[in-house]
C-alpha cells in the first residue's frame, strides 16, 4: 500500500505499515536529491532514512495503544485499570496465603517478629508480637512471606526460623486458605464483561455482576429457588443461594442486599447484617463460604526415554494448578479430566516421556477410585502437590 495519515473513522483507527513510510520517506528524498541519488541498503542515507521511519511507526503505534486503551476489551495494563474502574471494579492486587497456627511453650513467653516455615521450606510471619497463653498454647495466623497461592497442608508448618526463649514448637491443624496472585488483564476482562450485569435485565444477572464487583471476590456461583418447596439442593423456597470465594463480608452482603427483589429470602451459613439506609431496620443477608475438598490424587506412570524426577514433579504440579482453577458450582470432580492435566507435563516436548497406565483421586479419608468425585454446592476442590503421588513403572 501506499502512505497514508493515520487516521479514524467508524471502523476504528487506521495507520501505514513502516515499509509504507520508509519508501514514502525514501520518494520524497529522491524528489529533493534528485532520482539519481543512491539510496541503497548499504548506504548512509538509506540507513538515516530508515531510522526516521521506524521513530515514526513507534509513534503511530503509540496512537494506536492510546485509541485501544479507550475501550475493555483491547485496553491494557493501567489503561484496562482506568476503563473498569468506570464499572466501579478494581485490579486484584497480590495477597498472601494465611494458615491458622498453633504455638506450643512457657506460659506467658513473649514473641516478637516470629517466622515460622513449612517443610517446603516457605516462611510465614506471626503477628508483631504473641504471648504464649496460661496454658502453654497460643492460636494465631500466620502470613506467608511470598505472595501468590502458596499451600500448606495441615501440620506442615513446623519449623521455627526465628528461636524465641519460651517458644518450643509449632504447628498448623488447618490447611492454609491460598493468596493470590496480581490479576492478569483477561481475567479483569472477565469480571469487567461479568460486572456490566449490574444494572441487567434479570435480578439473578444483577446480583451475580454485583458479586464479581466487591474487591477480592475470585470465584463465585449463585443460586435461585423460585419455588414454593425445598428443591433437591436443600435450598428454601423463593430464595437465592450464593457461594462466594474472597471478599469482604459485608460488602458482599451490601452487594446481594441492593440488588434482591423484596421479601427473597438470603441462604447459607454465613451472615453480615445490613443496615437500610432509607429506614431503621436492618436485614441479615446470608451466603455461604466455599468449605474445600483437598483431593488426594494417585497416577501410575510408564516411564519413557527422557522422564526425570522433574517430570514426575511437573505432572504433580499441573494436577494441583488444575484442582485450584476449578469454578464454583460443579457437580462433581470428573477424574477423567486430571489425564488432561497430567499429560501437560509433556506439551513442550517432541516426543512424550511417560504414559499414563492409571489415575485416581480421593476425598479426604476416602479410598482412592476412578469413579468421579461428586461435590455438594458449597464444596470447591483444592490441590496441593503434596497430595499428589506418581508411582513411576520402568
Amino acid at each position: 500500500m501506499a502512505y497514508f495519515a493515520p487516521y479514524i473513522d467508524e471502523s476504528g483507527y487506521h495507520m501505514p505499515s513502516y515499509t509504507d513510510v520508509r519508501d514514502d520517506l525514501i520518494s520524497q528524498a529522491k524528489q529533493i536529491f534528485g532520482q539519481d541519488i543512491y539510496l541503497g541498503n548499504d548506504s548512509q542515507d538509506y540507513q538515516f532514512i530508515s531510522a526516521i521511519a521506524n521513530k515514526l511507526y513507534d509513534s503511530y503505534l503509540t496512537c494506536q495503544a492510546v485509541y485501544n486503551s479507550r475501550g475493555p476489551s483491547t485496553a491494557i495494563g493501567t489503561g484496562l485499570d482506568v476503563i473498569v474502574g468506570i464499572n466501579g471494579i478494581k485490579r486484584l492486587k497480590k495477597d498472601y496465603s494465611k494458615a491458622p497456627v498453633i504455638l506450643t511453650g512457657t506460659p506467658n513467653a513473649f514473641i516478637t517478629g516470629g517466622i515460622v516455615s513449612g517443610t517446603d521450606g516457605t516462611q510465614w510471619s506471626l503477628p508483631s508480637s504473641v504471648t504464649i497463653g496460661s496454658n502453654g498454647t497460643y492460636a494465631t495466623t500466620a502470613t506467608c512471606l511470598t505472595p501468590g497461592p502458596i499451600m500448606a497442608a495441615p501440620g506442615t508448618i513446623i519449623g521455627i526460623v526465628t528461636p524465641t526463649l519460651g517458644w518450643a514448637s509449632v504447628t498448623n491443624p488447618e490447611p492454609a486458605t491460598p493468596g493470590r496472585d496480581t490479576e492478569e488483564d483477561p481475567q479483569l476482562k472477565a469480571r469487567q464483561a461479568i460486572s456490566t450485569a449490574n444494572p441487567s435485565r434479570t435480578v439473578l444477572e444483577g446480583i451475580k455482576g454485583g458479586i464479581a464487583a466487591v474487591s477480592g471476590v475470585t470465584r463465585y456461583e449463585v443460586y435461585e429457588n423460585d419455588s414454593s418447596e425445598e428443591n433437591e439442593m436443600g435450598h428454601p423456597p423463593h430464595s437465592i443461594t450464593a457461594v462466594v470465594e474472597g471478599g469482604d463480608e459485608q460488602a458482599i452482603a451490601q452487594s446481594i442486599f441492593v440488588r434482591k427483589t423484596p421479601g427473597c429470602n438470603t441462604n447459607g451459613t454465613t451472615t453480615a447484617v445490613v443496615q437500610d439506609i432509607y429506614s431503621d431496620e436492618s436485614t441479615p443477608i446470608r451466603f455461604y463460604r466455599p468449605s474445600y475438598i483437598d483431593v488426594s490424587v494417585v497416577v501410575q506412570v510408564k516411564k519413557l526415554n527422557g522422564f526425570t524426577g522433574q517430570t514426575a514433579d511437573d505432572i504433580a504440579g499441573y494436577i494441583a494448578d488444575y484442582l485450584n482453577s476449578m469454578s464454583l458450582g460443579n457437580s462433581s470432580l470428573i477424574v477423567s479430566s486430571l489425564w488432561g492435566a497430567a499429560l501437560q507435563a509433556n506439551r513442550i516436548l517432541t516426543s512424550p516421556t511417560f504414559s499414563i497406565v492409571s489415575l485416581t483421586a480421593a476425598r479426604p479419608g476416602e479410598e482412592q477410585s476412578s469413579a468421579d468425585i461428586p461435590l455438594a454446592f458449597f464444596e470447591a476442590v483444592r490441590g496441593a502437590t503434596e497430595n499428589v503421588t506418581v508411582n513411576v513403572i520402568a
